[in-house]
């Protein structure tokens, strides 16, 4: 069988980060050797402002970005272009994948709770360095086909799980997390992948994860 990246090339896929740190050297080997997905790595301003006019070349964009409260429409130019970006995600079936702190960016947007299938997406609690036990709860998935339970180093949430309207693909036990840590949903034409995995390089290094990311990246591209 032939792969959909061979036929159609890799997949562009814009990497939008900003108001987080992360460890930008793993960062970026990781989306390295991610096979079939070409990344552009750049922070939510200059995805914003669209210099060039390529936002919409990209086939998916990967959130892991964290701004708080919600994109202003009315604030200063690259916060309404921000707003502007954002509010056009689902217009197209351009893929959109929430990367684990990706997941609680714009926490009194609502646009971004529908995005992400989950309504309260408050954090109580959070804890670095925790082995986790992953189940793949959807062996059927595209995204999750023919991979078996693992455990990996990772940052917990203590938050709502995804909801019902969405299909849960990774789910986890462990006291100090969320149960679902990976899902599927549709926002508008717009296939979404959000994945709750991915603090630092502990996780980054995981071929489980990478395999997972990589396959979610496609799969919201209509590559999978």
């Amino acid at each position: 069988m032939t792969d959909a990246t061979e036929t159609h090339g890799d997949v562009k896929t814009a990497v939008v980060t900003g108001r987080h740190p992360a460890d930008m050297r793993g960062f970026t080997r990781l989306f390295r050797a991610l096979d079939g997905v070409d990344a552009y790595i750049q922070h939510m301003e200059d995805f914003s402002a669209d210099v060039g006019g390529v936002r919409d070349w990209y086939d998916a964009v990967v959130f892991y970005n964290m701004h708080g409260g919600s994109p202003a429409g009315d604030g200063p130019w690259y916060e309404s272009r921000t707003r502007q970006a954002m509010e056009r995600l689902g217009a197209t079936e351009q893929g959109v994948v929430l990367l684990h702190h990706g997941i609680l960016a714009f926490p009194q947007w609502d646009v971004w709770a529908k995005l992400a299938g989950i309504p309260d997406r408050g954090l109580s609690a959070y804890a670095h360095g925790r082995r986790l036990r992953i189940h793949v709860a959807a062996a059927d998935h595209p995204i999750t086909a023919g991979l078996r339970d693992w455990e990996m180093i990772d940052e917990t949430y203590d938050m709502a799980s995804a909801g019902d309207d969405n299909e849960i693909l990774l789910t986890t036990d462990h006291p100090e997390c969320m149960r679902t840590l990976a899902w599927t949903r549709t926002f508008g034409k717009a296939r979404v992948f959000c994945l709750q995995s991915g603090h630092d390089d502990q996780t980054f290094v995981d071929p489980n994860f990478r395999e997972v990311l990589r396959r979610g990246i496609l799969w919201s591209a209509g590559r999978l």
